[in-house]
């Protein structure tokens, strides 16, 4: 976003200068970080995200009532309508932003339906599955569920796995809710061609990002595939 401003000229003269504002210098910060990562968390207290970049420190709990709220809630739309950056609960179950240049990687893991991924679903999240799969997108507000299945807790459970991807969008009367797509039809809806990756190498090549950011912040994120074989070990499964 910019702005038009007079600048100082000679009193017989004024012209119009395109000066950048506040905004438009941390959006450029956040973007400059997202693409020297590959992924940028919305926020988190160790690892770096949109909200320490903006605010100058790791932020707890909701971000929603800082005196820089507005200011986050811009850059991250902003974010969120770039061609080249994909939103989803990649790492520790947060809301990443993930740079183009790993999108193949995540339409690898994506699309694999490993273990990890259908194994423990809910019976309504198989049923939402299922239903996204046949229609290849599907609006959760248009969703019709007996009351025992909320739609936005099913969203989550297929989003925590990678199973879907997913957009926020607000409704006509103005209330919120989710675009499911599989992942191929968000590919061809955004016209992205993944090239060729083995299952293992996507895999390597995002844990091999997460522990080089653990080690430098001294944090303890993880990815899904590891987050649910871990609670399986705990739980002795």
């Amino acid at each position: 976003m910019s702005s038009l401003v007079l600048c100082p000229q000679p009193a017989h003269s004024n012209s119009i200068c395109d000066v950048k504002t506040d905004t438009q210098s941390q959006f450029d910060q956040v973007f400059a970080t997202l693409l020297q990562r590959g992924l940028l968390l919305e926020s988190d207290p160790k690892l770096p995200s949109v909200c320490e970049l903006i605010t100058g420190e790791p932020l707890r709990g909701s971000w929603w009532s800082h005196p820089q709220a507005q200011t986050i809630f811009q850059i991250n739309e902003r974010l969120a309508d770039h061609e080249d950056v994909l939103i989803t609960k990649l790492v520790s179950g947060k809301i990443t932003f993930v740079h183009r240049r790993l999108w193949a990687e995540l339409f690898a893991i994506g699309t694999a339906r490993e273990s990890w991924q259908t194994t423990g679903l809910s019976t309504g999240a198989k049923r939402l599955l299922k239903s996204v799969d046949q229609r290849g997108s599907v609006r959760t507000d248009q969703l019709i569920f007996s009351k025992s299945f909320k739609p936005g807790e099913l969203a989550r459970e297929l989003e925590k796995r990678l199973l879907v991807q997913s957009q926020e969008f607000h409704t006509e009367s103005g209330a919120h809710a989710k675009l499911l797509q599989t992942w191929q039809h968000w590919s061809n809806r955004v016209g992205f061609q993944p090239k060729e990756i083995a299952l293992t190498s996507a895999k390597s090549d995002l844990e091999d990002t997460i522990t080089k950011l653990n080690e430098e912040y001294g944090a303890r994120a993880v990815l899904p595939w590891q987050s649910i074989r871990r609670s399986r070990r705990s739980d002795g499964n």
